[in-house]
């Protein structure tokens, strides 16, 4: 793992139609890694993975950084890829169509976009299907199909919104294999969940309530520092400390 950083805030906030949503929030991802946030719905975990996608914009912008640049960047932008909670998918298009289409937006050119979009279909078990019209598949088929154009330029970054919901248990486990893999190769993968085993498989942890980390750490770590065995015991334990704060 490297020990620079791929994603750094400092101190940073955000309000959104004059609402808070996040509070001076501290992140160092360092490059390499599979990095969680941890909450439930509502603690600000979609917020931040959109200021970090360069979508929303936090407050101060330049206590922003990823990939070395202060966001938001269209050029740090091609190097992300970025999987939201909503589809965004061209459904009187095909999958293939849709991946192609979004591939060579990223500037993939001929050989290499077919050989990624190969790839990409092979990894989420489309390629049966790849030629089947979006508006016929289901919501677990355009999650994965989602899943597969955020991956197919082999982004140095790849943040990921909850990306398990609606996929089978053997695909899930697929997709973390593969998630090892690339951060092992060097990619950093930021990843939203409100599940504790995901959280489990991550190398480190923000754990994220109303808008503000009120634990960070390996998993073990976590547990060690709470004196507990599970993750769900850990978040229990951090949110009585904050609320009595």
């Amino acid at each position: 793992m490297s020990s620079n950083l791929a994603i750094t805030f400092d101190k940073v906030s955000i309000s959104l139609s004059k609402t808070p949503i996040l509070f001076d929030m501290d992140l160092s991802i360092p490059e390499g890694i599979i990095y969680g946030l941890l909450g439930p719905s509502g603690a600000g975990k979609t917020t931040t993975v959109k200021i970090a996608a360069g979508i929303l914009e936090g407050e101060p912008k330049e206590n922003v950084l990823v990939l070395g640049s202060h966001m938001p960047s269209l050029d740090t932008m091609n190097d992300i890829g970025y999987m939201a909670q909503e589809e965004a998918l061209y459904t009187d298009l095909t999958g293939l169509e849709n991946i192609e289409f979004f591939g060579s937006l990223y500037g993939l050119k001929k050989d290499d976009l077919k050989e990624r979009v190969k790839e990409a279909l092979e990894l989420v078990f489309l390629t049966d299907d790849k030629d089947k019209s979006v508006s016929k598949y289901s919501g677990g088929m355009k999650r994965r199909l989602s899943l597969a154009i955020a991956i197919v330029h082999e982004p140095k970054l790849l943040i990921l919104d909850e990306p398990t919901v609606g996929i089978d248990p053997v695909l899930r486990q697929t997709l973390w294999n593969k998630l090892y893999d690339m951060a092992k190769n060097g990619t950093t993968i930021l990843i939203t969940t409100h599940v504790m085993d995901e959280a489990e498989k991550c190398h480190k942890l923000a754990m994220i309530r109303n808008g503000r980390v009120i634990g960070e750490g390996s998993p073990e770590e976590l547990k060690n520092s709470q004196g507990v065995k599970t993750m769900e015991e850990v978040f229990l334990k951090l949110s009585e400390t904050e609320t009595q704060v």
